[in-house]
């Protein structure tokens, strides 16, 4: 997988990173998932209205997900569009960890979030072809 002048990112091309990667990324969005029902249901008046939340706001980020993000969305939106509904998603999950009281952990999360989004991103388009799209 490594040319002969060690080139690391021809090495982090590889499938396994790019499984490992993926794999990160099925994991932050069930925590980003998570941290939206966490905040729904400490968040609101009432117990109606925290239920409400708690099983609300995980079930629109599901919903937009589905359409619009997901691999086999119904929706085929542009990158752009993908990556804003990724932003919305994930950074209201990392919003939603922040407002429940743990900054240092939103902000941890926050860095994981962009990182394997971008890395996720950048793989996806052509695995195996990393020093192709370099200038």
């Amino acid at each position: 997988m490594t040319r002969d002048d060690g080139d690391s990112a021809v090495a982090l091309s590889g499938r396994p990173w790019l499984m490992a990667n993926e794999l990160l990324a099925f994991a932050v969005e069930l925590a980003a998932l998570g941290c939206l029902s966490w905040w729904g249901f400490t968040t609101g008046d009432g117990v109606a209205a925290r239920w409400l939340l708690g099983i609300g706001a995980p079930a629109v980020a599901i919903v937009l997900w589905g359409l619009f993000a997901a691999p086999r969305a119904r929706i085929r939106l542009p990158l752009w569009g993908v990556l804003l509904v990724k932003a919305v998603v994930l950074g209201g999950g990392v919003y939603a960890l922040y407002r429940v009281g743990h900054p240092v952990a939103a902000s941890v999360a926050g860095a994981v979030v962009v990182a394997n989004t971008g890395l996720a991103e950048y793989f996806r388009d052509r695995p195996g072809d990393v020093a192709a799209r370099r200038p």
